[in-house]
């Protein structure tokens, strides 16, 4: 296949910038189409409503002109910017299918992990700001250059999916359960795509519940439910807990027992009074109260009950985490007893079952493998 890319500029700011990176690319034996996502403002400066306006009309054209066209027509998307062309390109992005070959190359003026949250896409940092040609501003874009070349070699038009998969969110804290369970629809021969469910991974496994790539889930580890409502870092994601509404779904509250904060130092004195322990450097889990708990597993059921799949919850007396057990750090049996009365009582679309054993026990994930195979 012949070395493609399609690149995105804000010509009237970047001209001299974006045309030393084409010609980089082009030496490396890359095509380049340039399409230019500049706002065109002349010498007026836009007030932030309508700044805003434009950067998404421009965006809007250009994704959809983008999506119109056969993958291997664009070949490999890349995008040059600061704040504004950075965030057009995020934006143009969002019309690409999710696992097509992006390139961005910018300064960094933003947090880029709400836009990865749901798409792939590589990072080149500048470091400098792409304001005026220099040597370490050449280096940066000569290495972007050689970023793009690569992708473009490895490069095949999207072949889709084989067949749907089952959808299965994880953590460390249920990751036992996690490998039963995807070394079970292995050995069914089913294919499995497994999401992080720590504040960010939940968007990948809406987009992909809502565009179809599942056939049925297994969301086996709810705990988003407690950084979208209490705390935690994560990224906007309405449908975190609707997207797979219409798909048979197989639900245990996996980490619903703690809410997934940061470093211990950082926590307040209200958290740090709470039983917690050290997940990691960068984690600390702490226990929920009975009230966060209640609260959780009320909105959990309105969302189930709103499904029009059939769903099936269980919940594993034994625990929901890795570190509630007898002996762990946030060991709370009242918590679970919480749960399921909740669940139990508010259940009118889904059906409840009680096991005796741990999340990451081998009874447990294999009663999910069995509720789960009438639908494979």
């Amino acid at each position: 296949m012949a070395a493609r890319a399609t690149l995105l500029a804000t010509l009237t700011t970047k001209e001299a910038e974006t045309s030393f990176l084409r010609s980089a690319m082009e030496q490396l034996g890359v095509s380049v189409k340039l399409v230019d996502i500049s706002l065109h403002a002349g010498a007026s400066t836009l007030d932030g409503d309508e700044k805003n306006r434009r950067m998404a009309e421009v965006a809007a054209r250009v994704g959809q002109d983008l999506a119109g066209k056969r993958a291997e027509e664009i070949g490999v998307v890349a995008g040059i910017g600061g704040g504004t062309g950075g965030e057009i390109v995020l934006q143009v992005f969002d019309a690409l299918p999710a696992l097509h070959s992006k390139v961005l190359i910018t300064p960094l003026p933003f947090d880029p992990r709400p836009a990865l949250a749901d798409k792939s896409f590589v990072i080149v940092p500048t470091l400098v700001d792409i304001l005026g040609l220099n040597d370490l501003l050449r280096q940066a874009l000569k290495s972007a250059a050689a970023v793009i070349a690569g992708m473009c070699s490895q490069t095949e038009p999207a072949p889709g999916l084989a067949k749907p998969m089952i959808g299965l969110t994880a953590l460390g804290a249920t990751g036992g359960a996690a490998a039963s369970i995807e070394a079970g629809l292995s050995d069914m021969g089913e294919a499995c795509a497994v999401f992080h469910a720590n504040g960010f991974g939940g968007a990948g496994y809406a987009r992909f519940a809502a565009e179809g790539a599942f056939k049925a889930v297994v969301d086996l580890t709810c705990h988003e439910l407690n950084r979208l409502v209490f705390a935690g870092d994560h990224v906007p994601m309405k449908n975190r807990f609707t997207a797979a509404a219409h798909l048979p779904q197989i639900v245990l509250p996996g980490g619903l027992n703690f809410l997934g904060l940061g470093p211990v130092d950082t926590l307040g004195p209200a958290y740090s009074a709470r039983p917690h322990y050290q997940h990691s450097a960068q984690f600390t889990h702490v226990k929920v109260t009975p009230e966060e708990m209640a609260e959780t597993c009320e909105i959990l059921a309105d969302h189930l009950n709103d499904a029009n799949a059939p769903v099936h919850v269980i919940v594993p007396m034994g625990g929901f985490s890795h570190r509630d057990r007898p002996g762990g750090e946030i060991e709370d049996e009242a918590l679970r007893i919480l749960c399921l009365e909740m669940l139990v009582a508010r259940a009118r679309h889904y059906e409840v079952e009680a096991m005796p054993n741990h999340i990451n026990e081998r009874p447990t994930t294999q009663r999910a493998l069995e509720l789960l195979k009438p639908y494979l």
